[in-house]
């Protein structure tokens, strides 16, 4: 039994490491395109490049919705995974239209 236990908190610890970690790259891509697409608005003036800027978001958030699934394992409760829930179906909606956007974009840019 001990072993079990053993076994069980090392793999909490993995997970509690992993999603942090996953969590810190989305930020960083997050924070990283934020700057970059500052830094060419300025730059090149009034022309600003939403489909980098939104490519990079659909990067953090799929970081960040990783680590969400991560959560799942490590959940104590229904009422944590029913947030857990509605925090991942957000994050995906908002990745659903950000792809939206970059391909309406990117046509546009083509056309």
């Amino acid at each position: 039994m001990a072993v079990l236990e053993t076994i069980e908190e090392i793999l909490y610890t993995a997970v509690e490491f992993s999603v942090i970690l996953l969590e810190a790259f989305g930020v960083i891509i997050l924070v990283y395109t934020a700057v970059r697409g500052f830094y060419q608005w300025a730059k090149k003036g009034v022309v600003f490049y939403r489909a980098d800027l939104a490519r990079g978001i659909s990067t953090a958030l799929s970081f960040k919705l990783g680590g969400e699934v991560l959560k799942t394992v490590i959940v104590h409760s229904w009422q944590e995974l029913g947030m857990l829930a509605a925090i991942m179906l957000l994050r995906a909606a908002i990745t659903l239209l950000l792809h939206w956007e970059i391909k309406n974009e990117t046509e546009g840019e083509t056309a």
